[in-house]
């Protein structure tokens, strides 16, 4: 079937969610029938947006189901002509194919989460910092939970549990999942937390981690590029820690990669998501 022009209709437990397909803009991926863009209507929050669905090779010649990855800032995973950049992605798709094909992955189903331009600091900031504002991620955690993850798994054929679903993103985006997957370990139980923003609102992520339940069974992966500033750095470097001292094993159910010289920018996110996909998505040899 041709993913571009698949009709689609909401679960009921969706309410007025509603997902329309789109084509995709470059021409390579819109000749793929593997990648699939949706307008998102949310009915939690007003903001239109796109997400991005992109299948690994085995989908159409398998009846097998597939863990899901989800992925903020969706305009800059796939791309070139939709990312904040242009010309810069993730090139999720691309990594994800040819890890997959060597066998070094299990097959995964992507799913890019648009952000929404203006809004995208207060949907991925957990708290309202006095001064910046934001703090409607676990609105936004909401829409991911109660709205688009109930359409991905009654559309595609998936593996729903927690254990098979995954949730990242970088900077801002490394935040929101790592509340998020923190917060509910019972709906995402695999997360990329990339160059991640704890600097926000006096840093109260980490007493969030201070006051949650005790260790759930999350599979973490971390990083900071050490050309991202000294304190970031530093704030890595105590996430990990306290991880660590919460009963997280490195190597694992935890890595934090500290990579010299990395930026702050998806260049050097895209050159370590494959690393990302290793750990989180590894063969079952």
């Amino acid at each position: 079937m041709d993913t571009m022009t698949r009709a689609v209709s909401a679960p009921a437990s969706a309410g007025e969610l509603r997902l329309t397909p789109i084509r995709a803009a470059s021409d390579e991926l819109a000749e793929n029938p593997r990648y699939t863009v949706y307008e998102f209507r949310s009915a939690i929050v007003p903001e239109v947006r796109d997400v991005m669905v992109y299948l690994p090779p085995q989908y159409f010649v398998s009846d097998a189901h597939f863990p899901v990855f989800y992925l903020h800032d969706g305009q800059n995973l796939f791309d070139d002509t939709t990312s904040y950049i242009p010309g810069r992605t993730w090139r999720a798709h691309t990594t994800a194919d040819a890890l997959t094909l060597d066998g070094e992955i299990e097959p995964v189903i992507l799913v890019g989460v648009a952000n929404t331009g203006l809004r995208r600091m207060a949907e991925y900031t957990p708290t309202r910092d006095f001064k910046m504002g934001g703090g409607e991620g676990r609105t936004y955690g909401r829409v991911l939970m109660e709205e688009l993850k109930p359409f991905i798994d009654a559309t595609y054929r998936t593996k729903p549990a927690a254990e098979q679903t995954g949730l990242g993103g970088s900077s801002l985006g490394g935040l929101i999942s790592l509340y998020l997957g923190l917060e509910n370990p019972s709906v995402f139980g695999r997360l990329a937390v990339m160059s991640p923003s704890l600097w926000w609102d006096h840093r109260s992520i980490f007493q969030f981690l201070h006051t949650a339940d005790a260790k759930s069974a999350l599979k973490i992966w971390m990083d900071m590029g050490t050309a991202e500033g000294a304190r970031h750095v530093r704030d890595a470097d105590l996430l990990y820690q306290m991880l660590v001292k919460r009963g997280w094993k490195p190597g694992i159910d935890l890595v934090y990669k500290k990579v010299e010289g990395a930026v702050h920018n998806e260049n050097a996110w895209a050159d370590r998501f494959g690393d990302v996909l290793r750990f989180l998505f590894r063969a079952h040899l």
